[in-house]
């Protein structure tokens, strides 16, 4: 346990920011597999709504430090790369 009161506040800082974290996360981890499954039952319209929703998503996650910028391009790209294949089917 900290001593020093600043020390403290840090510590109750760094819980709260951590649940906050972790619960992006895993929001972020629901939203890709939501996506994906739509994704392989090649259905468009839905898969669309989802994936506008988990851009977003990743964009803020990208913004506060959540994840890294390139981490959240890189998904971004390869699922609406996925998305853009269910035409051609």
């Amino acid at each position: 346990m900290p001593n020093i009161r600043s020390a403290y506040k840090a510590l109750r800082q760094d819980k709260k920011r951590h649940a906050h974290n972790k619960a992006m996360k895993t929001e972020l981890g629901t939203l890709s597999k939501k996506a994906r499954k739509l994704i392989e039952a090649s259905n468009k319209k839905e898969a669309d709504i989802v994936l506008k929703t988990l851009e977003s998503k990743l964009d803020k996650a990208a913004k506060t430090n959540v994840i890294k910028k390139n981490n959240a391009s890189r998904r971004i790209s390869r699922l609406r790369a996925q998305w853009a294949k269910i035409e051609k089917k």
